[in-house]
């Protein structure tokens, strides 16, 4: 399935963090923190300014960013989990 984000939305699919064991205990999924790095899968157009100009979005696909643990809508596309954040959302760009 194709999505593409309309104006400054960035669809994201959230990278899952290495699973590190301490003294053995295994912390079952739904205990584990959501990660906040993400890999930008689509981007939109850009943000319109209040004179109507594009300004185009400072990430593209394929970059790895840093997102608030609650940021975004969350979606289901091809059963994988995805969200969907304005570009304002994103708190970093991995280098």
């Amino acid at each position: 399935m194709k999505v593409t984000p309309l104006r400054d939305r960035v669809l994201l699919k959230r990278l899952e963090e290495k699973e590190v064991k301490k003294g053995g205990i295994i912390i079952p999924d739904t205990a584990k923190e959501k990660p906040q790095e993400a890999e930008v899968m689509e981007v939109g157009k850009g943000r319109v300014d209040e004179s109507g100009k594009t300004i185009p979005p400072e990430v593209k696909k394929g970059d790895r960013v840093l997102i608030g643990k609650f940021s975004g809508t969350e979606v289901t596309l091809d059963e994988e989990e995805h969200v969907i954040v304005r570009e304002e959302e994103i708190l970093a760009k991995i280098t």
